[in-house]
Parts: C-alpha cells; sequence; structure tokens
C-alpha cells in the first residue's frame, strides 16, 4: 500500500502531529500538575483530572465493562470511518479536511488513554472566578466551571466547529469563488 501524496499526506501528518502534542501535554500534566497551578488568576488554572467518562463525563457512573467496551470500542471505530472519510474528501473541501484531520488526532489521543490507563486525563480548567461573571453561571447552569478538558478535546472541538464552517457557511465557487482551492486544484462546478 503506497502513502497518500501531497495534500491527504499534509492531512495525515497534521492529525498525528495533534495526536503527538496531545500525549505531550498529557504526559506533562501527569508529572507537573499534582496540584492545581493558577495560570490566569480568577479564569484558567491547570489541575490534572482523570475522566472515566466521555465528553463531559457522560456514562461515568455506567457499570464496567459495558462503559470500558462502549468508551473503546466505539471510538476506535469512528476512526476508521474518519480516517476512511479523511482520505476520500475533496481536496477543495481544505476546511473539512482539516477539521476531519484534528478530530482524527483527537480521537486518536483519548482512545490511547483509555486503553493505556483506563480513563482519560484532562488538565484544562477554565472558570469565571469573578463575582460579577460567576453568579450569574452559577444561577444558570448550576457551577462556574466548563468541565475539565485537554488538547484532545479542543481538536475535536475545533474540528467539528471546521466541518460544521465547511458544510454550512462555506462559499461555493457557484457564488463567486474564484473555482480553485488553496493546492490550485479546480473545483467541480
Amino acid at each position: 500500500m503506497e502513502l497518500p501524496r501531497g495534500p491527504r499526506r499534509r492531512d495525515l501528518a497534521l492529525a498525528g502531529g495533534w495526536l503527538l502534542l496531545d500525549q505531550a501535554t498529557k504526559f506533562l500534566a501527569e508529572r507537573a500538575f499534582a496540584e492545581p497551578v493558577t495560570v490566569v488568576p480568577h479564569c484558567l488554572r491547570f489541575a490534572l483530572s482523570h475522566n472515566r467518562g466521555a465528553l463531559f463525563g457522560f456514562l461515568s457512573a455506567a457499570p464496567d465493562p459495558w462503559r470500558g467496551i462502549l468508551l473503546t470500542v466505539l471510538p476506535v471505530l469512528a476512526i476508521v470511518g474518519i480516517t476512511w472519510l479523511l482520505l476520500r474528501a475533496p481536496l477543495h473541501e481544505r476546511y473539512g479536511r482539516l477539521g476531519l484531520a484534528l478530530i482524527l488526532g483527537g480521537a486518536a489521543g483519548n482512545v490511547i488513554d483509555r486503553l493505556i490507563h483506563g480513563h482519560v486525563i484532562d488538565f484544562i480548567d477554565v472558570y469565571a472566578g469573578w463575582e460579577t461573571i460567576g453568579r450569574p453561571l452559577v444561577d444558570l447552569f448550576g457551577t462556574n466551571r466548563w468541565p475539565t478538558f485537554n488538547v484532545a478535546d479542543i481538536g475535536l472541538t475545533c474540528g467539528a466547529a471546521l466541518l460544521f464552517f465547511e458544510v454550512f457557511l462555506r462559499r461555493s465557487p457557484r457564488d463567486g469563488g474564484d473555482g480553485k482551492d488553496g493546492d490550485g486544484v479546480s473545483l467541480p462546478r
């Protein structure tokens, strides 16, 4: 099997690079953040957390082995599907390819955590510590904190936003674009 060339190789390299960045930051977090470290007072800190559930702790109370099976097998199947989509995405859909690459790297990073540790390592803690902002958030949502997350989650979220942009908001060449993507590939009419 021959490795992809050009834009497809860059897409896979981005996914791999995001995966490496995620794993490197989690490695450092496990060693440096035994105690929370404030980065921006009243707003951002690094605090180590282990998430046994899915997104925002969903399914964290589900019994084993079902939680482990659901949260490992399904993401592995999703990674296979995302890779297939990424390798077949039209070259002119740059934002969609970028989004898929970030999602692939993020999903792989969290699956690796589950396979190695049995949980996902989170460490980025964003919160509203100022009374004027924090109090209305607590009144509305019951908390002034965003769920703790990691670099993989940033890739998943940004990737989903880029896919949304590509599918729903990006102007097509029929709407006045130049008919070529950034790689010089002519777009279909």
